[in-house]
């Protein structure tokens, strides 16, 4: 049996990320973001995925904790609280 290739794994995920991140942004310039901070945190926790584990449910969730952090920040930085 052939071990698992995570590099390849991973560019061939990528068209199938992007428009995961377009359905999510609805913004071609804010999916490529997406897209490319997902890539980079994917391969900072490189060691930290389980070869027997759904590596396109892996990256989806990345994906998705991604948005939903950065969608966090811009409301808290949106929000206005006067103090008089």
């Amino acid at each position: 049996m052939r071990g698992f290739d995570f590099d390849k794994a991973l560019v061939a995920l990528q068209n199938e990320l992007h428009c995961f991140a377009y359905k999510l942004t609805a913004d071609k310039d804010e999916a490529e973001n997406l897209l490319q901070e997902t890539m980079l945190r994917t391969l900072d926790n490189k060691d930290k995925f389980d070869s027997g584990t759904n590596f396109k449910g892996w990256m989806y969730t990345i994906m998705r904790n991604i948005f939903i952090n950065n969608y966090r920040k811009v409301v808290r930085d949106q929000t206005f609280i006067d103090r008089t």
